[in-house]
C-alpha cells in the first residue's frame, strides 16, 4: 500500500510517499529564507510559495512510486494531506493538490490533523521501517504555534489534558530570538546562543502553573523583555540559556507529572521545538528517573514534513475511518477522534 502525503499547513510545502511503512520519498520545500527578512512567517507569501512548489514538490515525490507502478497502474492507493490546523491559504492549496491527485489517480482523499501527525512522526525511522507507538501514552506535542498535553490510548484515540493559554513553546522561541536580535527561525538560535553561553548567573521565572495542565510563556517572553531593557544585548548567550533553561524546566516537570497522573508508562514528543537538545536531554533524564520511557521524535521529523501526513493518512485508511470525497480544511481543527475503541 503506497500513500501519498501532503504538508502545506505554515511555511514548508511538503509530498512524500510511504510504501508500506517505508518511505520511497520525502520531499520539502523550506520557505525560511523567504520569510527571514520579516522576522517570522507572513501568511500572504507562504500561501503564494505554496502555489508555486506545490505541484514540481509532488511531482518529485511520485516520480519513484510512478516507476515501480509501471504503465496503467495509479502510483498511490490513497492521498493524505493536512486539513488544518495551520495558515487558510496553505491548507487551501494543499486541499486542492490533494483533490487533484485522488480524482487523476481514482483512490481516495484523507483529511487528516496537523498535530496528529506530529505524534505518529515519533514512529518515522530514516531508511527502515516505521516503528508503531506502545500504547497508552501521554504525548506532548511541542511546536511553533501549539504546545498540548495528550493522553493517547490508541491511533485515533486521544483526548487534549492541557494547552497553551498564550504564546507557544515554538512562538516564544522566536520571540526571544527577535527580542535579542537574533534571525529566524529563533529556536535553533537561542540553543546555539545558549550553548555559548558562561555561568548562569540569570535566572527567568519557571511558568509552572500548579495544579493545571496548561501553559503560558507569554509571562516568561515578557521577563527576558524587561531584563533587556536594562541589561541590553550584549549578554544574549547567558539570556538565551537562562530562557531556555525555564522553559525546558517547565515543560519537563508538567510532562512528566501529566505521565505519571495519567498511570502511564511511555511518553512520546513530537513537534519542531523537540528537536531541541536541552528538552531532549532533561525530559529523558527526568523521565528515567520516574522509570517512564521517552519516545522522541527523529530530529529530521522535528519540522512539518509530509512524511508524518502520509503515516497519519495510513493509519486512518487501516483503521476504516475514511471517506471519499472529504477535502475541507480547517484552520482551528481540534483533535477529532476516529479510532476503534478497543
Amino acid at each position: 500500500m503506497r500513500i501519498l502525503g501532503i504538508e502545506t499547513t505554515c511555511d514548508e510545502t511538503g509530498a512524500a510517499v510511504l510504501e508500506n511503512g517505508r518511505l520511497l520519498s520525502d520531499v520539502v520545500f523550506s520557505q525560511v529564507p523567504l520569510h527571514r527578512a520579516y522576522n517570522g512567517v507572513v501568511p500572504e507569501l507562504a500561501s503564494r510559495a505554496h502555489a508555486e512548489k506545490i505541484a514540481p514538490v509532488v511531482a518529485a515525490a511520485l516520480a519513484p512510486a510512478l516507476k515501480k507502478a509501471g504503465r496503467g497502474r495509479p502510483p498511490v492507493d490513497a492521498v493524505a494531506f493536512a486539513k488544518g490546523p495551520g495558515l487558510p491559504g496553505g491548507l487551501v492549496v494543499g486541499a486542492v493538490a490533494a483533490a487533484t491527485a485522488g480524482a487523476l489517480y481514482g483512490v481516495p482523499v484523507i483529511g487528516v490533523n496537523h498535530l496528529e501527525g506530529h505524534l505518529y512522526a515519533c514512529e518515522l525511522r530514516d531508511g527502515r521501517r516505521c516503528r508503531p507507538l506502545e500504547f497508552p501514552l501521554l504525548a506532548l506535542i511541542v511546536s511553533g504555534g501549539h504546545t498540548e498535553l495528550w493522553r493517547v490510548n490508541g491511533y485515533g484515540r486521544c483526548k487534549l489534558l492541557g494547552k497553551t493559554r498564550d504564546d507557544a513553546a515554538g512562538e516564544a522561541f522566536d520571540k526571544v530570538a527577535r527580542l535579542l536580535g537574533l534571525p529566524y527561525p529563533g529556536g535553533p538560535e537561542v540553543e546555539k546562543a545558549a550553548a555559548r553561553a558562561k555561568g548562569d548567573e540569570i535566572r527567568f521565572p519557571r511558568p509552572l502553573m500548579p495544579g493545571t495542565r496548561e501553559f503560558s510563556f507569554s509571562g516568561l517572553k515578557t521577563a527576558v523583555s524587561y531584563y533587556l531593557r536594562g541589561h541590553g544585548t550584549a549578554g544574549a548567550g547567558a539570556v538565551s540559556a537562562a530562557f531556555q533553561e525555564s522553559l525546558v524546566e517547565t515543560l519537563t516537570a508538567k510532562t512528566v507529572e501529566a505521565a505519571k497522573a495519567c498511570r502511564v508508562k511511555n511518553i512520546a514528543v513530537g513537534g519542531g521545538v523537540a528537536a531541541n537538545g536541552a528538552l531532549r536531554a532533561s525530559l529523558a533524564a527526568a523521565a528515567a528517573k520516574a522509570g517512564l520511557k521517552t519516545i522522541f521524535v527523529e530530529k529530521r521529523y522535528c519540522a512539518d514534513n509530509a512524511a508524518m501526513i502520509a503515516l497519519c493518512g495510513a493509519r486512518m485508511l487501516e483503521a476504516g475511518a475514511v471517506s471519499r470525497g472529504a477535502c475541507g480544511i480547517n484552520p482551528a481543527l481540534r483533535l477529532e477522534n476516529w479510532g476503534r475503541q478497543v
